[in-house]
């Protein structure tokens, strides 16, 4: 990779149309970002709040754009975009949040080790990510993954649809 590249962990999540919101935003993501690598897409109950279950997935992407620059230049405009509402409810139903979870190798989300939605997809792109206190991952989703009601979605892709319409 490129010096000037940064290689970014992002987070989406959606719980308003959830199927079709994910597959959209990883498809403007594409748009504007060198993807690298995708997770699975994966079912969880909403955390704070009593809500439409969300999708979550994790992007790995490469931009030569700071983590401040990304967020204001590509992440909050396609937020925006895709009609992203925001309230004083911070847990409130979304069409899609985008999350910044790693930059650089290094997590910028301090609860990619407390919630098993965040960890789970993450650790399968960057299993060996370690937290302060030295635990990889990988080891913390599948100490998460015991304890959550969190289930893959295979019928659920954010890949691109090749030309034989089959996911690559």
């Amino acid at each position: 990779m490129n010096r000037s590249e940064h290689e970014v962990c992002l987070l989406l999540g959606s719980n308003i149309q959830p199927e079709m919101n994910l597959s959209r935003a990883a498809a403007l993501i594409r748009e504007r970002l060198k993807v690298l690598q995708v997770s699975s897409v994966w079912e969880s109950r909403a955390v704070g709040f009593d809500g439409p279950d969300f999708l979550n997935a994790a992007m790995l992407v490469s931009t030569p754009l700071s983590a401040t620059a990304l967020k204001e230049q590509i992440l909050l405009p396609l937020e925006d975009q895709m009609g992203r509402v925001r309230c004083d409810e911070k847990n409130a139903p979304r069409q899609i949040d985008l999350d910044i979870i790693t930059f650089d190798g290094r997590p910028v989300d301090p609860d990619l080790w407390r919630y098993s939605y965040r960890a789970i997809p993450v650790a399968e792109i960057l299993p060996g990510c370690l937290s302060n206190s030295g635990e990889e991952l990988a080891q913390a989703a599948e100490r998460l993954a015991r304890a959550a009601a969190l289930r893959p979605r295979p019928d659920v892709s954010i890949r691109p649809i090749r030309k034989n319409g089959a996911a690559s």
